[in-house]
């Protein structure tokens, strides 16, 4: 691979600046560590927990335990583990159905939700498809104030608008494809503490994607009642190949369960075959595989905006979650960025990645994902829909040195070198 001198010049500047940052990801790696391998050593985890089973999986002990794991470890009364939930937009799905019921509204309090969950809700698509539009859930939204918080007085203006039909308040931790500030689990909190106050009825939801092990705390051990996520994000630690999560309370939890096998079955059946030791060691490495990709996020945010781009989070800010905004600006910008992170890539590095029609998606989508496991943004990659203002959103990095090279190969693409 070939970097210019001056990418490898601002690089090693880069590094120097960082290392207080990088000094605190690591501790942050430290505690996250400490309270996994604790919950392993509570729960006695030992090699009969990686067997796999068959047919209706009853008395799965390796799947019981790490639920059990799973639970204390993102600081919940319950949770549900498995390789038949096929990724994040799918654990969302469960979890709307799961508890939103016909009459119901879902109350979206951080703008829009993730690009393809306005199909699910209903939002767009083909009438009839089964969102929970069709089944007679109704949507509402409040946007962020300006400067990126909730905004309490319209919140709560809506939820004594809707009364009991307020079942469900919904949090979008991450940014996703908008231009704001990713939410922090302090902020969640209070959130959860204001919406149980005045409407004591409704569950609070947060989509976890990309915020596991970023901070100190999980959603859940703060008040939220359900978090949900991908186990080929931050949880899986790239080492999981497949499945999502869904932690809460127990009644959210049960509720969800209905939905991803039957009501009265739930979380009591699932054949794991022989997924459990990927998923054990895939939450025993998530800490500090997170912690890796944040440094690389880190180092392009620096490299970036020394290089004239707007970006955000800035290089010295506290990170919420593992997503890196790049403005690029054009759509040549934001296809060379993407180019750039493939060709920096373990896997396809020789492809040229190019705009695409996208299911679940309003605008084509251009991603870089040359990753081990398809679709997995725990390890490099990079997209974003092609329309103003041209963000590429960068995420992962299984280690900070191949990220590091990925970021050095996307700033050489960017500058045309």
């Amino acid at each position: 691979m070939h970097i210019s001198d001056k990418i490898k010049t601002l690089t090693a500047e880069a590094e120097i600046s960082l290392a207080p940052y990088f000094a605190e990801i690591d501790r942050v790696s430290f505690e996250n560590t400490e309270r996994v391998m604790d919950a392993f050593r509570e729960h006695r985890v030992a090699m009969t927990n990686f067997d796999g089973t068959s047919g209706y999986g009853y008395d799965d002990r390796g799947r019981d335990v790490l639920d059990e794991i799973w639970a204390e470890v993102m600081g919940a009364e319950s949770a549900i583990v498995r390789h038949q939930i096929v990724s994040g937009t799918h654990a969302l799905t469960i979890g709307l159905f799961g508890i939103l019921r016909p009459g119901d509204t879902m109350l979206s309090v951080a703008g829009k939700p993730y690009d393809t969950l306005e199909e699910v809700i209903g939002l767009c698509g083909t009438p009839g498809n089964g969102s929970l539009r069709d089944f007679g859930v109704n949507y509402d939204q409040v946007d962020l104030t300006e400067d990126g918080h909730f905004d309490y007085a319209t919140i709560e203006k809506k939820l004594a608008e809707l009364g009991d039909k307020a079942k469900m308040v919904f949090v979008q931790r991450s940014k996703g494809y908008l231009n704001r500030k990713t939410l922090s689990v302090p902020e969640i909190g209070e959130l959860a503490d204001f919406v149980h106050r005045v409407s004591p009825g409704s569950f609070v939801v947060v989509d976890n994607c990309y915020g596991e092990f970023v901070e100190t705390m999980e959603p859940t051990a703060v008040g939220a009642d359900l978090i949900i996520g991908s186990l080929i994000k931050n949880p899986g630690g790239g080492m999981a190949e497949t499945g999502g999560y869904l932690a809460g309370t127990k009644r959210a939890v049960e509720l969800c369960s209905y939905r991803l096998t039957s009501v009265g079955v739930g979380g009591e059946v699932g054949a794991t075959f022989g997924h459990n030791k990927s998923f054990y060691k895939g939450l025993f490495y998530a800490p500090h595989t997170t912690a890796q990709a944040l440094k690389t996020a880190h180092l392009a945010a620096y490299i970036f905006n020394a290089l004239g781009y707007a970006v955000e989070p800035a290089w010295n800010e506290v990170r919420h979650d593992i997503i890196q905004s790049v403005i690029t600006g054009s759509a040549e910008g934001l296809c060379a960025f993407c180019r750039g992170i493939q060709a920096g890539s373990p896997v396809d590095s020789h492809v040229t990645p190019e705009p695409w029609a996208m299911p679940g998606y309003n605008d084509p989508v251009i991603m870089a994902a040359g990753a081990f496991t398809q679709g997995s943004s725990i390890e490099l990659s990079a997209d974003g829909p092609v329309r103003p203002p041209y963000t590429a959103f960068f995420q992962g990095g299984l280690t900070y040195e191949s990220g590091k090279l990925a970021i050095m190969a996307a700033a050489d693409a960017v500058l045309g070198g």
